[in-house]
């Protein structure tokens, strides 16, 4: 489908289904800026240990190698290793831990705790070349590209920046003691590296914009397909409606073959009938069985005469009814006495002596 045709937002299913897929939102440059900074402060915590332990690790070498036999450094090979390793895992682990948890963090963030092998399995549709060239030189590629041109140029210009200024401030070195000069080295590097960050914080944010304006791009839906998917999740309307109407018109047979077994069918003349079913034994109060306005009134009118069920005609009455009941239920309190009045004169009508009002 043409890209310009996708004019709408995309729909939470649609969200959700590209979110099965692995397809989420992810700026890599701000998971590149989190585990630059992760690293940067744990160096920057650590360097105090990471600066005595190697001292002391100096110091052990010197040693041992002082108090081996002249010429037999073989005896100490292993010791020197061990205290090595050692070494790496007390200095170098805790800021790789530290690195690999800010990564999975920014990661995680962005993606919501999303873990999707859709990704990994393979598509023989990337072993196409001419699929792997339209990828070569799409859109996104060239500004990805564009991007790590930038990011390259930034990085080279502070570096070279930051060099030019310590290359400047060399030649104090030779008047100071060695401490000084490799604490003052120190400070200049970390300068240079908060400089760094701080300029690819602002590219990042800048991708991270791009990123999610990319994204919503790439989901976005037409009006077609939103229709579609309408039609997925609640059915098509046309289908709906021929349902429900198979639904109406067995309701309605149902309740026309309830007609003959009323006692009575009170009507409006043409517009609303009701038929009343009232047996004081079993029922509390009378039962509507059948109900309906205009032609499905005309209908109940015409069963109850040929079953000869007992027609009123009482316009308040059968518009009340109408109005105030269901098929099945009893009719309100409010309306007994009105419909008692009508069962009396209809059982007297038909010779039983014995008529018990409604149950209030």
């Amino acid at each position: 489908m043409a890209e310009g045709s996708k004019t709408e937002k995309a729909t939470p299913k649609k969200r959700r289904d590209e979110r099965k897929k692995g397809n989420v939102f992810l700026s890599q440059d701000a998971v590149a800026v989190a585990t630059l900074l992760g690293s940067f402060m744990s160096f920057w915590l650590l360097a105090g240990n990471i600066a005595e332990e190697l001292t002391a690790f100096m110091r052990f070498c010197i040693l041992e190698c002082a108090a081996a036999p002249a010429g037999d450094l073989g005896s100490i090979l292993w010791e020197l290793m061990l205290q090595g390793m050692l070494l790496m895992g007390k200095t170098v682990l805790p800021i790789t831990l530290i690195t690999a948890l800010c990564a999975i963090t920014a990661t995680f963030a962005q993606t919501r705790l999303l873990v999707s092998g859709e990704l990994l399995r393979p598509k023989f549709s990337r072993l196409n070349p001419l699929e792997g060239f339209k990828r070569l030189f799409s859109l996104k590629s060239v500004i990805n590209a564009l991007k790590g041109i930038l990011k390259i140029t930034v990085l080279m210009v502070i570096i070279y920046l930051s060099l030019m200024g310590m290359f400047h401030e060399s030649a104090r070195y030779l008047y100071v003691d060695i401490r000084a000069a490799c604490g003052h080295l120190f400070e200049e590097s970390m300068g240079m590296v908060v400089r760094i960050a701080i300029a690819f914080i602002a590219l990042a944010a800048a991708d991270f914009l791009y990123q999610w304006w990319d994204y919503e791009r790439q989901i976005r839906m037409s009006k077609q397909e939103i229709k579609e998917e309408y039609k997925q999740m609640e059915g098509d309307p046309q289908i709906k409606g021929k349902i429900k109407e198979m639904q109406r018109r067995r309701a309605q047979s149902r309740m026309m073959q309830q007609v003959p077994q009323a006692d009575v069918v009170i009507r409006n003349p043409t517009h609303f009938a009701v038929a009343l079913r009232y047996k004081p034994e079993q029922d509390n109060a009378p039962i509507v069985l059948a109900k309906g306005q205009d032609s499905l009134a005309l209908r109940i009118v015409s069963v109850a005469e040929a079953n000869q069920v007992a027609v009123i005609e009482n316009v308040p009455l059968a518009r009340a009814l109408y109005a105030e009941t269901e098929v099945d239920q009893e009719i309100p309190p409010t309306l007994y006495n009105a419909v008692a009045e009508v069962l009396v004169y209809i059982f007297r009508l038909n010779g039983k002596d014995q008529i018990t009002k409604p149950h209030k």
